[in-house]
C-alpha cells in the first residue's frame, strides 16, 4: 500500500508538473503583440533587453523569471479637425481629416510600442498619436503654399505620411491612412482658385471648340478651293485642247491655200515675173521691216531720253535739298557761333570792367578815399600817353614848302600874319583840356592853365611869333 500511494502521489506531482508547463507555454493571436518582459536574452551587443516582442506563434514563458502581456493592433481612426493652421503665405486654412494608425509589427517598431505604450489603453494611445498627428500637421502645412496642397493633393499627401509615420515609429505606431475630407480658409482665397479653375476650364472648353470651328472652317474652304483648283485646271486643260485644235486646223488651212496659191502662181505667171514679184516681196518686207525697226529704236530713244531726264531732274532735285539742309545746317552753326562769340566777349568784357573796378576801388583807397586824388594818379599815368596822342595828329602831315605873304601888316594884338598863321595852325590840334570837355569832365589845376589866363607867357608867344616872322 505504501508504494502504491507513493505512486500515486510521484504522479500527481508530475501531471501537476506537466500542467504548469502546459499553462506556460503561451500562443500569440494574429491579431495581438506578446511583450515578454523580464528576463529576456541579450541585444548583439551585449546589453540587456527590455522586453522581447513575439507577433504569431508561441513561446515558452518561465515561471518567476518571466512574465508578459498583449497589446491589441487593432487600428485606431483619430479625426484630426485642424483649424486656422497658418501656411507659408501667412493664410490661415482648415484641414478636417481622419487618420488610421495602429501598432507597427516591425521588430524594431514593436519594441518601441512595448517600450512606450505597454499598459496603456486604447483610448490613451489615440490621444498621443492625435498630438503628434497635430504638430507635424501643422508643420507641414507651414512649409507648403495653399495651390500645393488643393491641387497636388497627392504630394500633401506623401508629405504628411513621410513626416507623421516618421514621428509616429518614434513610439511605435504605423500610419495606415491618411484622408483630407475638405480644405478651406477664412479669406475665400480657395474657393476663388476653385472659380478661377473653372473659369479657366470653361474659357479651355470655349477655345477648343472655336479651333474646331476654325480648323472645320479652314477645311470646308480648303475643300472649296482645291475644287476650284481642279475645276479650272479642267477648264484650261480643255480650253488649251480646243485651241491647240484649232491652231492645227489653221495651219492646215493656210497650207491648203498657200499650195493652191503656188500651184495658181505657177501655172498663170512665167518664171522671170516669178523672180522679179519675188524680188518686189522682198523688198516691200525689207522696207517693211526697216520701218519697224526705226519705230522701234525711236521708241526705245525716246524712253532713253524721258527715263535719262527724269533721272537728271530726281538729281536735281535731291541735291537742291541737300544744298538747302547744308545752307540751313551752316547758318544754324554760324548762329550759334555768332553767340557763343558774342557771348565769350560779353563775359570777358564784364571780367574786364569787374577788374578795372577792382583797380580803382584799390586806388581810391591809396589815396586816402579821395576820388579826385585818384583821377589825378590816373591822369598822371596817362599824361604821357595822352600828350603822344596830340603830336601824332600832326606829326605825319606832309608839307614840302610853305610860302606866306605877309604885307607887314599887325593884328589887333601887335601880332603879325605869319604869327597868326603858326599859331592858328598849333591851334588846330585839339587842346588837351578841350578833349576831357568833350568828355563832360575837367582837367586837375595841377596841369596847369589856359594860356589866355597868364599874361607873360602870353607875351613871350608873341615875341616869338615877331621873332619868326
Amino acid at each position: 500500500m505504501e508504494d502504491l500511494i507513493l505512486i500515486v502521489v510521484l504522479a500527481l506531482v508530475a501531471f501537476m508538473l506537466l500542467l504548469t508547463i502546459l499553462g506556460r507555454y503561451k500562443k500569440c493571436p494574429s491579431d495581438k503583440i506578446m511583450v515578454i518582459y523580464g528576463r529576456v536574452s541579450h541585444n548583439k551587443d551585449g546589453t540587456a533587453k527590455s522586453a522581447r516582442c513575439i507577433h504569431g506563434g508561441a513561446t515558452f514563458i518561465w515561471p518567476v523569471f518571466q512574465g508578459y502581456e498583449f497589446m491589441d493592433l487593432t487600428p485606431l481612426s483619430i479625426s484630426v479637425d485642424l483649424k486656422s493652421a497658418l501656411s507659408r503665405q501667412n493664410i490661415r486654412i482648415d484641414v478636417p481629416s481622419r487618420f488610421t494608425v495602429g501598432i507597427s509589427t516591425e521588430p524594431g517598431i514593436m519594441q518601441n510600442a512595448a517600450e512606450r505604450l505597454l499598459g496603456l489603453k486604447l483610448s490613451e494611445v489615440q490621444e498621443l498619436a492625435k498630438d503628434i498627428i497635430f504638430g507635424q500637421l501643422r508643420l507641414i502645412i507651414a512649409t507648403m503654399d495653399i495651390e500645393e496642397i488643393n491641387t497636388d493633393r497627392d504630394k500633401f499627401l506623401e508629405s504628411v505620411s513621410r513626416n507623421v509615420e516618421t514621428e509616429l515609429k518614434k513610439i511605435g505606431l504605423r500610419l495606415i491612412n491618411v484622408n483630407v475630407t475638405d480644405i478651406s480658409d477664412e479669406s475665400g482665397y480657395i474657393e476663388a482658385l476653385g472659380k478661377e479653375a473653372a473659369a479657366k476650364a470653361i474659357n479651355d472648353a470655349k477655345k477648343s471648340v472655336a479651333e474646331k470651328e476654325r480648323d472645320g472652317s479652314i477645311g470646308q474652304a480648303n475643300a472649296y478651293m482645291d475644287q476650284r483648283i481642279q475645276v479650272a485646271k479642267a477648264n484650261s486643260t480643255a480650253i488649251q485642247g480646243e485651241n491647240e485644235a484649232k491652231r492645227n486646223i489653221a495651219l492646215s488651212n493656210a497650207m491648203l491655200r498657200e499650195k493652191e496659191a503656188e500651184a495658181l502662181k505657177i501655172a498663170i505667171t512665167a518664171e522671170k515675173i516669178q523672180s522679179a514679184k519675188a524680188l518686189e516681196e522682198s523688198y516691200a518686207a525689207e522696207q517693211t521691216a526697216e520701218q519697224a525697226r526705226f519705230a522701234r529704236e525711236k521708241a526705245t530713244l525716246e524712253a532713253d531720253v524721258i527715263v535719262q531726264a527724269e533721272i537728271k531732274k530726281r538729281q536735281m532735285e535731291l541735291q537742291a535739298e541737300a544744298e538747302a539742309e547744308q545752307v540751313r545746317r551752316k547758318a544754324r552753326g554760324d548762329a550759334d557761333a555768332i553767340f557763343a562769340k558774342m557771348e565769350a566777349e560779353a563775359r570777358g568784357m564784364q571780367e574786364i570792367l569787374k577788374k578795372q573796378a577792382a583797380g580803382f576801388s584799390e586806388m581810391v583807397k591809396s589815396a586816402g578815399g579821395d576820388p579826385k586824388d585818384a583821377i589825378m594818379l590816373m591822369i598822371g599815368d596817362k599824361l604821357e600817353e595822352l600828350m603822344r596822342v596830340q603830336v601824332d595828329a600832326i606829326k605825319n602831315i606832309k608839307i614840302d614848302k610853305i610860302t606866306v605873304w605877309d604885307g607887314g601888316n599887325s593884328g589887333k594884338d601887335g601880332t603879325s600874319s605869319t604869327a597868326n598863321f603858326i599859331s592858328n595852325l598849333m591851334k588846330s590840334v585839339p587842346p588837351l583840356g578841350e578833349v576831357f570837355s568833350l568828355a563832360g569832365m575837367q582837367l586837375p589845376d595841377i596841369l596847369g592853365k589856359k594860356i589866355s589866363d597868364v599874361p607873360s607867357e602870353s607875351a613871350e608867344v608873341q615875341t616869338d611869333a615877331n621873332n619868326a616872322q
